[in-house]
């Protein structure tokens, strides 16, 4: 691994030198690094770049790492992960994607992954995105990620953007088995001119299956953020999405949320939520001897927090 991974890792995925688990590192479309256990087998894929992990029935409390960093301009690394989660596991993994530009060029990474959980399993997934790099090459991460839940299964998504990525379109698709459970909690702030979009889609096909989406985002300067869901309620279910942004300057959010229904008891609700920063927060936290620059920040931490 070269100097840049090593840092992009510490960010994305808390790297200290070495990881306990399972993990495949990948690094400017290659493979770095890869290590299986006794019960989480990593693999490549023989039709396509990527990867292909299956995690073993009733596996418990392990960890599994995917990073990928992209450390240079001129790269468009595309990959395709896919995770068969067996009956019972309760696992968590851990991603995340570092662009760094070295020049003029794009540098790009668009993961495609594929969960199929069994059934009564859990999965935590953890994903960090960041861009780094003071060059004038665009840094981009389009993320695509296809969800298959079986009976009584969890899926929590814990997903975090928050500095560097000129442009990302993240696609998320589901559809949920008898009694299965999707949790996505999404966190994105953009400055300058970057953009970002969020595109949500499930389908609730089994009965008494249920999704919560949440996204928190801030939009600075002249940055812009899109924000698109699709709930479709189609047995006994329940569906809840939540928009929250909060404007800085010029920034500017489109929310769209979308619920159908084709049960008549699908129980589905949506929220969304875009303004600036209160004044009286700005004053209160004035009053403890903050700025006004340093009052914006604290309460955009917590808020995204």
């Amino acid at each position: 691994m070269n100097e840049t991974t090593k840092e992009l890792l510490k960010i994305i995925s808390d790297f200290d030198g070495e990881f306990k688990g399972a993990y495949n590192i990948r690094e400017d479309g290659q493979c770095a690094a890869r290590e299986s256990t006794e019960n989480i087998k990593i693999e490549s894929k023989k039709d396509a770049p990527g990867l292909v992990i299956h995690i073993k029935p009733h596996t418990k409390g392990e960890k599994v790492y995917i990073p990928a960093c992209v450390t240079k301009s001129g790269i468009d690394d595309l990959v395709y992960n896919d995770f068969y989660v067996g009956e019972g596991a309760d696992v968590t993994i851990i991603a995340g994607c570092g662009v760094h530009t070295t020049g003029v060029e794009e540098a790009r990474h668009n993961g495609i992954h594929r969960f199929i959980l069994q059934k009564d399993s859990k999965v935590l997934y953890q994903e960090k995105h960041i861009g780094t790099g003071k060059q004038e090459g665009i840094r981009r991460i389009d993320p695509v990620t296809d969800v298959e839940l079986g009976e009584n299964s969890k899926l929590t998504m814990d997903t975090v953007q928050l500095s560097g990525v000129d442009f990302t379109t993240r696609t998320t698709r589901g559809v949920l088995g008898e009694g299965a459970r999707l949790i996505i909690k999404e966190r994105i702030m953009t400055d300058g001119k970057e953009q970002a979009k969020t595109d949500f889609y499930v389908e609730l096909k089994g009965e008494n299956s249920g999704v919560d989406l949440m996204s928190r985002s801030v939009a600075r300067d002249e940055s812009y953020q899109e924000y698109h869901s699709v709930i479709k309620g189609m047995n006994v279910c329940t569906g809840h999405s939540e928009c929250d942004a909060i404007l800085v300057g010029n920034g500017k959010v489109s929310a769209s949320p979308q619920l159908d229904a084709e049960h008549p008891d699908a129980a589905l609700i949506h929220e969304a939520a875009i303004g600036k920063i209160a004044g009286e927060q700005i004053l209160k936290l004035r009053t403890l001897g903050l700025t006004e620059e340093e009052a914006e920040q604290k309460i955009i931490s917590g808020f995204l927090k």
